[in-house]
């Protein structure tokens, strides 16, 4: 492609292309970020996105291009993405008017990548995805892993009515807290593929202190952290995850299927997340 015919709308497509849809090996987790996690009545919060490792990362602009749902779940549900504005770091504004909480949800389309071999399956060990990593193993010579992938990142917004904490929001995969996140020292998530249990998948979780007035830290401006804790969920698709310290927490699992598009990829992953505030 020649860039001196490139069009500058085009410039800036492909300039939000890379920056929303980093790849796994390169970018790691995907997560919502709120400017607060407990709001009062009418009080305004804003939300964006962040794509990075050990819970640090880079903010991530708004697509209209690479959204399949952003929506937030209330006592009915909103659509978010109606107001959300390309090119935008804060990709919504919300202000809750009760107190029952909300549950915000984003779901993204298939990015196709291609990563070398090494490189590929040093990320299928480092995300336990132990099935591809055994199809890969058993072939005769060694590929470049061609995947595409997708991201599915929910945060909680703290309040009263479990049953808006606990509802799926039918994700491709989704991880579900079976309790009101934050108010206990664990927290039992169940993992559903296309509202199935996901059994034997590997959720990591991380933690960050908040800053100021319980408000995040900037997350291109702290520091990256370590796993805080890993399990892979039982038959039933569920994971206990111990959360005994106050902060902001991030749980992910990625899953991986074979392509059910062969021409663009061998494999085909979903990162699915979940953010919130532990209180005690």
């Amino acid at each position: 492609m020649n860039a001196r015919r490139i069009r500058p709308s085009l410039w800036i497509a492909l300039a939000l292309f890379g920056a929303v849809c980093a790849s796994p090996a390169g970018a790691h987790q995907f997560w919502l970020t709120p400017t607060g996690y407990t709001l009062g009545v009418g009080q305004t919060v804003a939300i964006g996105a962040a794509a990075g490792t050990g819970f640090r990362g880079e903010r991530k602009p708004w697509s209209p291009a690479h959204s399949v749902r952003f929506v937030a779940r209330t006592s009915r549900t909103i659509d978010l993405a109606r107001a959300a504005s390309p090119g935008d770091f804060q990709w919504a504004r919300f202000a809750p008017s009760d107190e029952g909480g909300a549950m915000i949800g984003f779901e993204s389309t298939f990015t196709p990548i291609e990563l070398p071999s090494t490189a590929f399956d040093a990320y299928l060990e480092e995300e336990g995805l132990s099935v591809a990593r055994a199809a890969r193993a058993r072939a005769s010579r060694a590929t470049a892993g061609r995947e595409r992938y997708r991201r599915c990142a929910k945060v909680w917004l703290s309040g009263r009515d479990g049953a808006r904490a606990t509802a799926a929001l039918g994700f491709p995969v989704e991880i579900v807290p079976q309790g009101i996140p934050g108010t206990t020292a664990s927290l039992s998530v169940a993992v559903l593929r296309e509202g199935r249990p996901l059994s034997g998948a590997l959720v990591k979780a991380w933690r960050f202190s908040l800053g100021a007035g319980n408000a995040p830290v900037d997350v291109s401006a702290r520091d990256s952290v370590a796993v805080t804790w890993q399990g892979r969920t039982d038959a039933r698709g569920l994971a206990w995850v111990p959360v005994r310290t106050a902060g902001e927490w991030l749980v992910s699992v990625v899953d991986m299927v074979p392509s059910r598009v062969q021409a663009e990829a061998d494999w085909e992953s979903t990162w699915a997340s979940l953010t919130f505030e532990q209180t005690r």
